[in-house]
């Protein structure tokens, strides 16, 4: 099958990308991650209150990979990953943009498309509200979450949050999303 996941990616030739990686995503990975993307927004000379925001975005979306990943379809080119995504850091005028991706099973695709609508059409008092009610009411599901995650991002760079569905087949499809990191929010 032809399912090339970096055609669906902005070009990266350019020099604005800080970080790419696709492939097994694992404590170790994520660690590797976290340490480099820190260190290039250090050599740039970034804020501290830039840089720890995107640290802890960057940290919720690399969770929400590690914890909510479905198994890769078994005609997938890479079998070696048991959580297999993308990554992908990009400087951008004002901040960062944060690029992740994963496989869904397409049964999910709704659910997670309502739940990402709910959170974009809330305000940002809503949205506090709502993790307030999430830390206080969560249980945690089979992955590990209670659900906060996408809240959580939402809250700290108080923008919406973009995403696609690129469909690999009937059962599978692969799921993007982009978290803009604004300086001035």
């Amino acid at each position: 099958m032809g399912f090339n996941i970096e055609s669906y990616l902005p070009d990266q030739s350019n020099n604005n990308v800080i970080l790419f990686y696709k492939g097994n995503v694992d404590s170790d990975v994520i660690n590797q991650i976290l340490d480099k993307v820190e260190d290039k927004m250090i050599m740039v000379n970034d804020q501290s209150k830039l840089r720890k925001k995107v640290y802890n975005v960057l940290v919720e979306t690399l969770q929400n990979l590690y914890h909510h990943v479905d198994k890769v379809p078994e005609d997938y080119e890479d079998q070696m990953s048991d959580k297999f995504g993308i990554l992908l850091v990009t400087k951008i005028d004002n901040g960062y943009k944060i690029t992740t991706g994963n496989f869904v099973k397409s049964i999910n695709v709704d659910k997670l498309k309502e739940k990402i609508n709910k959170i974009n059409k809330s305000s940002h008092e809503e949205i506090k509200e709502l993790y307030k009610f999430i830390l206080n009411h969560q249980r945690i599901s089979a992955k590990g979450g209670g659900g906060l995650g996408l809240v959580d991002i939402a809250r700290k760079t108080g923008n919406k949050l973009h995403y696609s569905f690129k469909e690999y087949d009937d059962r599978y499809s692969f799921f993007f999303l982009d978290v803009l990191v604004n300086k001035d929010n």
